[in-house]
């Protein structure tokens, strides 16, 4: 690898640890309102990498949005389906968890209540998994496959994605149930890296990744007793 494109990979590899790291902190110990949480994570997850392809012409971005109608079907339709699953997994063994505590806990940290839950799960579907594909699939995956190769990009972005939730879940769930839901998170990234590779694109993953959400918060309005 030549000194360019070590330059490209190391600012990559910099850029992912310093925003997980930084979004960590505003989750665990900041804690601001969910708004101001939401605006961080934009600068740290979509404006500072598009600054970095800017200034760096290694890293492409543009091709992560090149729209292929024929591919949204497909997308669509494993959306539904992970939908599908998430609620039957719910139904049928949720109740060997105890989920207490994730009503409180957003409240507390985040301030995410009955009553805005809501406005905050529309967000969370559409937008957030938005920021999070276009930096874990698109900026990350990507751009490392085309760096450094296939399997350290699925290593990285995968396990990156993964350890990112483990700041905003502390306190959320049982210990096992924690454990469980990581694994869970880094097998979900494999998953969206692999439906993003053949395409090129970020749509396929955050498709899945929309309806996903959908159902996470589905369980949130079941939790919070809007449902």
């Amino acid at each position: 690898m030549d000194f360019k494109l070590r330059k490209s990979y190391s600012g990559i590899i910099v850029i992912m640890v310093m925003s997980c790291f930084f979004m960590g902190f505003v989750d665990a110990l900041w804690q601001p309102g969910y708004a101001v949480k939401s605006a961080l994570k934009i600068i740290a997850f979509m404006i500072v990498p598009c600054y970095y392809s800017y200034r760096n012409k290694n890293i492409n971005l543009k091709s992560l949005f090149v729209f292929r109608p024929k591919e949204m079907v497909y997308a669509v339709s494993m959306g539904v389906g992970v939908y599908a699953f998430i609620l039957l997994c719910y139904f049928t063994i949720g109740g060997f968890f105890d989920f207490s505590k994730v009503t409180g806990a957003l409240n507390e940290n985040v301030g995410v209540n009955k009553a805005n839950f809501v406005y905050v799960a529309i967000y969370i579907s559409l937008v957030n998994s938005l920021l999070e594909e276009f930096f874990f699939r698109g900026f990350v995956f990507m751009n490392l496959k085309k760096l450094v190769g296939r399997n350290p990009a699925y290593l990285v972005s995968s396990t990156a994605f993964g350890a990112y939730h483990v700041a905003m879940m502390t306190g959320w769930f049982s210990f096992g149930l924690f454990l469980l839901l990581l694994a869970a998170l880094i097998a979900a990234g494999l998953l969206f890296d692999w439906l993003n590779e053949k395409q090129g694109n970020i749509y396929n993953s955050w498709f899945v990744h929309m309806f996903a959400n959908f159902s996470i918060n589905t369980v949130g309005f079941i939790l919070f007793g809007i449902l």
